[in-house]
């Protein structure tokens, strides 16, 4: 892949690539944290994903709505050789087409309140709405069903995130995606990963959080997901 290439992928301005000269490449607004506010970093991630059209291709800038679609999903970034330029005109007819965004890992996807996507990732859909199913007894579960619970619950569409406390901790999935303030966590083996956009620190036992105010990002129904058994991809900070 040519320079200009590689650096359209990740999700840069492909004009601002180069040999090294000239000013370095300004990130797009296209990183998304677990509270699913969007930022403008270098890191890009293991998954890109959507919640429909939310760009101007002229100016490759976020417009002021958040999401078009109660739809959020979480795609692969390589499927079929597909090829798109990020936050570019992708769609039919050189419009738009929708916004790639970027997470670190499905766990921050699914704190934000996205869920696999059935086109690209159609296993994962297929069990992730199969345990929603399970997690609440509804015999033939369906995506927009799923689509219009986490619409209502996720920080970023309007939901509330509900507070906790340290001793809550023990009894969320491993996956579930927690706040102290504006730092961030994710529950894995009975400790808690600080979270970053490069990845996941060393981790920290629950007692650490004795005392303090937390809250549970990850939204509810997502939660429930979790503890029917489904199983998150974790950036390979997490460890084994």
């Amino acid at each position: 892949m040519n320079p200009a290439a590689a650096v359209a992928e990740a999700g840069m301005p492909a004009k601002a690539a180069g040999t090294g000269q000239g000013k370095a490449a300004m990130p797009l607004q296209n990183r998304v944290d677990p509270f699913g506010a969007i930022h403008a970093v270098p890191e890009r991630g293991l998954f890109t994903g959507n919640r429909g059209v939310i760009h101007d291709p002229d100016t490759r800038t976020l417009l002021k709505r958040r999401w078009t679609l109660p739809a959020w999903i979480i795609c692969q970034c390589e499927f079929q050789g597909r090829k798109r330029e990020p936050m570019g005109r992708n769609g039919p007819g050189g419009k738009a087409g929708w916004t790639e965004l970027f997470f670190l890992d499905e766990v921050t996807a699914l704190a934000a309140g996205h869920r696999p996507c059935f086109f690209c990732r159609r296993e994962r859909a297929r069990d992730f709405v199969g345990r929603f199913g399970a997690a609440f007894a509804i015999e033939t579960p369906r995506a927009p069903m799923l689509d219009a619970r986490l619409h209502k619950e996720r920080a970023a569409s309007g939901g509330q995130a509900a507070e906790i406390a340290a001793a809550d901790l023990p009894g969320l999935p491993d996956g579930a995606m927690v706040a102290d303030g504006r730092e961030t966590y994710a529950l894995r083996a009975g400790t808690a990963l600080p979270w970053s956009f490069a990845g996941y620190g060393a981790p920290l036992g629950f007692e650490a959080f004795s005392g303090r105010p937390l809250r549970l990002l990850t939204p509810a129904t997502t939660l429930a997901v979790l503890g029917q058994g489904y199983a998150p991809v974790w950036h390979s900070s997490a460890g084994t």
